[in-house]
């Protein structure tokens, strides 16, 4: 099943896209948020969900980011081995680990805001997964047990903010409008593998990023079970699993967002998203 939530800022419904038609079900579940997945709404919703008695939604309706305001967003840095050696680093020997702020989520196709002050905006396609049921100490053997589903993400990101200004990568990527996420929710029983999936990232119609998850230094699997040693992972919290190479910062030299640019990018299984980039207003 794929989850969508659609609707204009601040009043979006929670939907379903099936065979690719898109139904509301805010008459079945109020939202997909922490309550939604603790409650076992997934396994409700798709026992209870009927296409033939459910009302479309427009193709041209906005789509937001198909969870509302998770409380945590997880991100994993340097984890695929060509993009550690394009950024001049080493590669870890154990997940670099940073948080984004919940107040940067936007929906896929939304407007990416280059922040005040800012000179290095970057982009990142990212694999995120979404945490289904409280994960605590989980083991590698059992962590995909935890996993609701997986989700496009581009986990923009400001250079200077990020590695210039004291060593606090939060800052640099948690800007509004720094985590579109979407288009829809994949249930994890969609997704055979979260291992082997090609992702990839346009800038202006050249193809800049092109990788496949197999590259991960650390696997999803492995990813969730060392977080979860250091704090629980909640329903409906985001892992972003860190991108491939092709960011600008590994340019000769850099290149960086500007305003009008347009990134289009997507994920095997999980859909496609693109944002028009714009300075920040005033």
């Amino acid at each position: 099943m794929k989850l969508i939530r659609f609707g204009v800022p601040g009043s979006e419904k929670p939907g379903v896209e099936v065979a690719g038609v898109r139904y509301d079900v805010s008459h079945l579940v109020q939202d997909f948020d922490e309550d939604f997945f603790t409650d076992g709404g997934l396994e409700k919703l798709q026992q209870s969900f009927d296409a033939a008695s459910a009302t479309q939604v427009a193709a041209d309706v906005r789509l937001a980011a198909p969870v509302k305001r998770p409380g945590k967003i997880i991100c994993i840095g340097l984890n695929y081995r060509k993009h550690a050696e394009e950024s001049g680093m080493a590669v870890p020997t154990e997940p670099v680990v940073f948080f984004k702020a919940s107040s940067s989520v936007v929906g896929p196709n939304d407007q990416i805001v280059i922040p005040k002050n800012s000179v290095k905006t970057d982009w990142e396609v990212e694999l995120a997964v979404v945490i289904g049921k409280k994960a605590s100490y989980v083991s590698k053997e059992e962590a995909l047990d935890y996993v609701a589903g997986y989700v496009l993400h581009n986990d923009v990101s400001e250079r200077e903010f990020q590695l210039e200004r004291g060593g606090q990568w939060v800052k640099g990527k948690s800007c509004d409008t720094f985590a579109p996420l979407g288009p829809y929710l994949v249930t994890s029983d969609e997704v055979a593998n979260p291992n082997s999936l090609n992702l990839w990232l346009k800038l202006n119609g050249e193809k800049v990023q092109d990788g496949n998850t197999n590259d991960f230094v650390f696997n999803v699997q492995e990813v969730i079970s060392y977080l979860s040693q250091f704090m629980s992972l909640m329903p409906g919290d985001i892992i972003s699993t860190g991108t491939p190479a092709g960011v600008g910062l590994g340019f000769n030299p850099p290149k960086y967002l500007k305003h009008g640019d347009v990134i289009e990018l997507g994920i095997e299984g999980l859909g496609t998203a693109r944002q028009e980039v714009i300075d920040y207003p005033g």
